[in-house]
């Protein structure tokens, strides 16, 4: 099959799929679903729009198989993360498209992905593919937000369209190097960390900015951030990663286990490895003060911390109260993950399809299953043991990997080529 036109066709759809503002909050992603439908609804498929909230819709689509299997999910998020425009080279939401790249939040996170997914729906339909499961198209909301509205709201209140074999969204993919190589190394996550967002209040007391003060809300708060800024919470093994790091030895990308202070070395390195193996913690909001001259009284801080599977949260909660070690600062629960993480099975149909497509196309390709950092949509439905794999198959550079929530985010059109041609042969034949 010609792809050419499919690859002109996509790069239209993802531009123009950019410039709508999906920013979460406050969302308002109907108009992202009404215009993937609309793109569905002139090739004669029928779409369901179901508002969650107002301005707020989940898109589903379906292509019906003859029920000799059962039906496989793509779904993807129409919301993405706010912008500080200020700290971009360009603007945010207009699909800028420059020396190979298109640029717009949500170009990797996630609506390049939801093109792909898109355009191997429409291929499916185009080409009369016979298939012996349904495919289902599914654009949600909220994920960005934790899905209140979107796929936990769709798994509450419409059980029947999540009532699937498999499932296909984010949360893996294709990098091109590893530990300072190049490589062709696909991660297809079954497993992901959980959620648990912490917040540090401190309460001094307050006067006039003028004077000397040794009780500062503010000047506590911040020696218990340097405090769990510096904690060394060293490495851990679970089960996932145990067996990540197995593969990847195999491969030769990494030493192995036996080998325990150079592979730990590696891992301590940093960066998405490194997150993989502990609890994390970042600091991301910060609150003080009224006036320059008033000593604040109250300061308040939020920490976004992600918890590996089998963790107890109220332990961490501890853990973190001791490092803080301060009487004048009390430690909560912000926000917690409403599912805990369930792994699922890799050893199934769909892995071993989307391992063969990939080999096939790169003899070189090492696929291995793997462990989000980060939430997905995909909790949801592992909760209910439907083994939904994160994966975006293309091969991204470290600079796109970090357009997730980040600046001057992008996708390339190799990328957006690879993307649609892999997942549209992934589809054909898990579905057909």
């Amino acid at each position: 099959m010609d792809l050419a036109p499919a690859f002109a066709e996509a790069l239209d759809i993802f531009v123009r799929y950019l410039q709508i503002d999906t920013s979460n909050p406050p969302g308002n992603e109907k108009p992202a679903a009404r215009f993937l439908g609309s793109l569905l609804e002139r090739e004669g498929i029928a779409c369901e729009y179901i508002e969650t909230q107002p301005n707020r819709e989940v898109l589903v689509a379906r292509l019906t198989g003859d029920g000799s299997k059962r039906p496989i999910m793509l779904c993807n998020h129409t919301d993405v993360v706010p912008v500080e425009e200020q700290y971009w080279d360009m603007p945010a939401f207009e699909g800028i498209v420059r020396d190979g790249r298109v640029y717009g939040r949500g170009a990797v996170d996630m609506k390049g992905c939801g093109v792909m997914q898109l355009m191997a729906f429409l291929l499916l339909h185009r080409n009369r593919v016979p298939l012996a499961r349904d495919v289902v198209f599914c654009a949600v909301p909220d994920e960005e937000a934790g899905s209140t509205w979107g796929m936990k709201w769709l798994c509450d209140n419409r059980p029947d369209i999540c009532d699937v074999e498999f499932e296909l969204s984010e949360g893996g993919g294709g990098a091109d190097r590893f530990a300072g190589e190049d490589v062709k190394l696909f991660n297809i996550a079954t497993n992901e960390k959980t959620i648990c967002w912490l917040q540090l209040t401190a309460v001094g007391t307050p006067g006039h900015g003028s004077r000397i003060h040794h009780d500062n809300s503010l000047v506590h708060l911040m020696r218990a951030l340097l405090r769990l800024e510096d904690w060394d919470r060293g490495i851990t093994f679970t089960p996932d990663t145990t067996a990540y790091i197995d593969r990847l030895a195999e491969a030769g990308l990494i030493p192995p286990r036996s080998e325990k202070d150079a592979l730990e070395a590696q891992i301590a390195r940093g960066g998405e490895l490194q997150a993989a193996f502990m609890n994390t913690l970042n600091i991301t909001e910060f609150r003080s003060g009224i006036k320059t001259n008033v000593v604040p009284a109250k300061s308040w801080a939020a920490i976004d911390c992600r918890l590996l599977p089998g963790q107890d949260p109220h332990d961490w909660l501890r853990q973190v109260r001791e490092v803080v070690a301060d009487d004048r600062i009390t430690v909560d629960f912000y926000r917690r993950g409403e599912v805990e993480p369930a792994a699922v099975p890799w050893d199934t149909e769909l892995f071993h399809t989307i391992r063969a497509v990939l080999t096939e196309a790169m003899e070189d390709a090492v696929v291995v299953p793997s462990m989000t950092i980060g939430a997905t949509d995909n909790r949801f439905l592992r909760a209910r043991g439907i083994p939904a794999y994160g994966f975006i198959p293309c091969l991204m550079s470290g600079a796109e990997r970090a357009g997730f929530h980040g600046n001057n985010e992008f996708l390339t059109i190799d990328n957006l080529n690879m993307g649609v041609e892999l997942m549209y042969e992934i589809v054909r034949r898990i579905a057909s």
